[in-house]
């Protein structure tokens, strides 16, 4: 038994000393529940999976909306050591076909409206999916009903197995090359990111929790896992709403949240937004990107402290906050390392630099990821001598705030999402009419950046609409080119590599609204 670290049993012992306290509140099933509510129906997906032959260690992805029955997906299963796979569900089938058989996932929960894809998926084979369960009706004749499968099934506590170094998700993030890397993290590495989370973050024990990003990014998934650590209620927006954002502020007394710059910048437009009161909001978090000074003093005008955070999937979430006065005080930086963690910044060979010099960006902590899955070699090349290199830059002060300043790699941040040029170029290059092609993002007003395709064509009579019609169908929506823009020569340095500077130099935006 290994309980003292098992993330899974983290739910079971809120069940045991709060078993009364509201856990989550589901908006979109208007369903609100305790933590022995959830704990029970957790254990019963768990004893179900278990009745499929699914062993320890087993994948078992997920391709479901926000709610209910994502948090039991996850604490279930980790009890005995089965292996979450969030999935993006913005992907198309071909993208997360990639996913499945890359991760080996035996078994797929997945929501009906998803149903189409599933059924595609399927017909395409190539996978070890072997149990399809699906969230809703009008499921496929193929798949398990989720609540059939839990129906029945004992609200016991299952075996708790895993040992703190086994692993626990697997969150697939694009790389540079375009094919997305799984990143590991275990029962150990989970734990010590909520502990440096409770340890650095304003989080109270009976705080009420505003879940907005999806929960297949780490950005919801962390601050969920530490909301049931803490004890605190969640409320639960199965995808985002400005204006229901501000109503559930107001109407759920919520004290903290997390959003994204683009997600801020839309509450912002609600027209009626003044009309909300919310004295008991503390603050709300922003990651992902760096947010603009003038949304946080927009936010400030209204009584709301924007308290901004940068971290990354590779490191559970946390890497560096700030928070209260400070947040005011120095209006644009992302502050100060977490407590149980560290962070330099260094220089092209490692050393590290003095105040006030830009460079990259390493962490080192006990919650930084395991591996890539199936990857020892971008492993050995992100993780050197315990030190995680995030390819981000950035200066620090004499105090140790950081300022995020750019990225050494060409990652565009639209909307929250990461997206990478080089699976946009790789798309771009398999039409017969291009001969050259290069992806840079542009500033977004809506989306913080947006995707611009720099294309030189091989055919005369290429044109901007059929190579958006060429990239509909094989990358998911968010990832696709606001707009094309054709050119002689795409600038190279001698190497071949692409000069992006000079690009972003030339085609510098905006992006069309």
């Amino acid at each position: 038994m290994h309980k003292d670290m098992n993330v899974g049993h983290f739910l079971s012992a809120r069940a045991r000393l709060n078993p009364d306290r509201e856990l989550v509140y589901d908006v979109h099933a208007e369903r609100r529940m305790t933590y022995s509510d959830l704990n029970g129906r957790a254990n019963q997906l768990c004893h179900a999976l278990g009745d499929l032959d699914l062993e320890p260690g087993d994948r078992v992805a997920v391709l479901a909306f926000n709610g209910h029955q994502f948090l039991e997906s996850f604490f279930g299963p980790a009890k005995p050591g089965f292996v979450l796979m969030p999935l993006n569900w913005r992907l198309t089938a071909d993208e997360l076909a990639f996913i499945l058989r890359d991760g080996g996932a035996r078994a797929l929960i997945f929501d009906a409206q998803f149903a189409p894809v599933v059924q595609e998926l399927r017909a395409g084979g190539g996978t070890d999916i072997e149990h399809w369960i699906g969230i809703g009706d009008d499921l496929p004749a193929f798949a398990h009903s989720y609540e059939a499968l839990l129906a029945g099934q004992p609200t016991t506590e299952p075996d708790v197995v895993a040992a703190p170094s086994d692993n626990l998700f697997i969150m697939y993030t694009s790389g540079t090359t375009g094919l997305p890397k799984g990143v590991v993290h275990t029962h150990e590495t989970v734990f010590w990111a909520l502990l440096t989370m409770v340890n650095t973050g304003d989080i109270r024990g009976e705080d009420r929790y505003l879940l907005l990003l999806p929960l297949f990014h780490v950005g919801a998934l962390t601050p969920a896992v530490g909301a049931v650590y803490r004890g605190n209620s969640i409320v639960v927006q199965r995808d985002f709403d400005p204006r229901r954002t501000w109503e559930l502020l107001e109407s759920e007394v919520i004290n903290t949240s997390l959003a994204v710059p683009a997600m801020l910048n839309f509450m912002l437009q609600v027209p009626d937004r003044e009309s909300f009161s919310f004295p008991q909001l503390r603050n709300i978090i922003c990651g992902a990107a760096p947010v603009p000074v003038a949304t946080i003093n927009a936010y400030i005008d209204l009584g709301v402290e924007i308290h901004q955070v940068y971290g990354l999937t590779e490191s559970c979430g946390p890497a560096c906050l700030i928070i209260g006065e400070e947040s005011l005080a120095r209006v644009g930086s992302a502050g100060r390392s977490f407590f149980h963690t560290e962070l330099r910044i260094v220089d092209e060979a490692g050393r590290e630099l003095p105040p006030g010099e830009a460079g990259e960006i390493v962490i080192r902590g006990r919650h930084v990821m395991k591996e890539y899955w199936n990857r020892p070699d971008a492993t050995a090349e992100t993780l050197r001598d315990d030190w995680l290199y995030t390819g981000d830059i950035a200066v620090m002060d004499p105090e140790g705030f950081v300022t995020i300043c750019d990225r050494k790699k060409d990652m565009i941040i639209s909307g929250g999402e990461n997206v990478y040029p080089a699976e946009i170029e790789g798309v771009l290059m398999r039409h017969d009419g291009v001969a050259d092609a290069a992806v840079i993002g542009q500033p977004s007003e809506r989306w913080g950046e947006s995707p611009l395709a720099i294309v030189v064509a091989a055919d005369a009579e290429l044109n901007e609409d059929a190579v958006l019609a060429h990239c509909r169908d094989k990358l998911a929506r968010y990832k696709q080119p606001s707009q094309v823009v054709f050119t002689d020569a795409i600038p190279r340095n001698p190497s071949g590599k692409i000069l992006k500077r000079v690009l972003r130099d030339t085609f510098a935006g905006p992006a069309p609204a």
